[in-house]
Formats: C-alpha cells, structure tokens, sequence
C-alpha cells in the first residue's frame, strides 16, 4: 500500500499546475466588455457608427450578449453587428425586438450571398435575464444560443475576426424611441487555445499515466 503515496503526489504534480495556470499564461488571449446605452439603439440602421474594439477577436472567440434595456413600444428592437476585419461589409447580426413578443433574429453579411436572415423567431425568440452567446472558430463555424437553447449550430461563415462593431434600433428617424432606459452589456472573450498551457494538458495525462503504470509495473516485480 506504500506505493500509493508517491502515485497520489505525482498525479497531483501533474494536474494541478496544469488547471491553476489556467488562462493566465495565453499571451493570445483577449477581453472587453461594456454597457451600451440605451439611447444609442434610438436610430436607424443607416445612421449607425461603427466603433472599432481595442483588438481584432480571431480564431476563436465568444460574445455574450446581456439585454437590460427598457423599450420604448412594441415594435422597438435593438440590433447590433459584428464586423469582419478582413471583408469589408461583412457582419454577423443579433436583432431583439420588444417585450411582450421579444422576437429575436440572427443574419450575416456574406461577399457572395449578401444580406441572409439564417434565424427568425417572431415569438419569445429571447430570453430576459439569459444571455445570448455567440461562440466561434476557424474549425467550427458560428454557433449561437439564444439564452434557452443553440438556435443556429456550426454556421459556415468562412473566417470571421471580429473588429468593431454598431447598433441601432430604429426602421426610420420619425419613428417614436425604440428603447427608454437600460443598456446592452456585451462582452468579448478570444484566444488561440493552442498557446495556452491547457493544450498540452492531454498529453501530459497521457504520460503522467504511463508513468503510473510502469512504476505499478516495478513495484509489483519487487514485491
């Protein structure tokens, strides 16, 4: 039963350090996140600013949407785009329309197809208090939860590093405010996993495992 000690130590040695680095040592990785005010969604889509982040989110990254915004009418949305840093006019969009319908939509803007609607609830399309999340990468696509469930999985949108993005509300500038008070929190999270010390933690199990048994391996001859 001595043997046990050492195996106990050992492994320990291995996950540990593994786990409490965590992030932390990804030089890759990159974060933002903010409130919009809700008086910035009071105009129409031809009037938007677009507004660059600090840094290009590539590879992989993820976006979570958290809606606390007051609308003004029934018919308010509240729309925001992500853009593409290397093709001009290329977005991702995440439209949230008003209590008590909440509809909820999802297009893209590709160089080929243009302007596609790939996902349009009409009803309880979004969920208050939940968050949206929009996760991505080179190798998966686009995929997207509602706050309830994924309602658009892998989506093939070719590349997509995101560089800025705009939001608006309204269908046309006489149209009465699309939202009254709150805001639109969103955040950014990106890095390349491969430069993180997780990458090479399944590796590390592998041989630490080995390890393991050779050493049963000895104990036992010995014994």
């Amino acid at each position: 039963m001595n043997y046990k000690i050492p195996i106990i130590l050992f492994a320990s040695l291995m996950f540990f350090p593994a786990f409490g680095q965590e992030m932390a040592l990804n030089d890759s990785l990159s974060m933002a996140k903010f409130d919009i005010n809700w008086n910035d969604f009071n105009i129409p889509s031809r009037d938007a600013t677009i507004i660059p982040f600090d840094e290009i989110h590539e590879r992989t990254w993820q976006v979570n949407l958290e809606n606390k915004l007051l609308y003004g009418n029934p018919e308010g949305t509240a729309v925001i785009r992500l853009y593409d840093a290397n093709i001009e006019n290329k977005f991702v969009e995440i439209g949230m329309g008003g209590i008590p319908d909440r509809p909820f939509w999802v297009a893209v803007q590709l160089p080929e197809e243009g302007y596609v609607v790939v996902h349009d609830k009409l009803e309880r399309g979004w969920l208050p208090g939940a968050k949206v999340i929009l996760a991505y990468s080179d190798s998966a696509g686009l995929t997207i939860n509602n706050g309830e469930r994924i309602v658009i999985s892998n989506l093939d949108v070719e590349t997509l590093a995101i560089e800025a993005y705009s939001v608006w509300g309204m269908k046309g500038s006489q149209d009465p405010p699309a939202t009254t008070d709150g805001f639109l929190n969103l955040e950014v999270i990106s890095g390349d996993p491969t430069e993180g010390p997780l990458h090479m933690f399944p590796f590390m199990v592998v041989g630490a495992l080995g390890c393991v048994v050779v050493f049963l391996l000895v104990s036992k001859k010995r014994n």
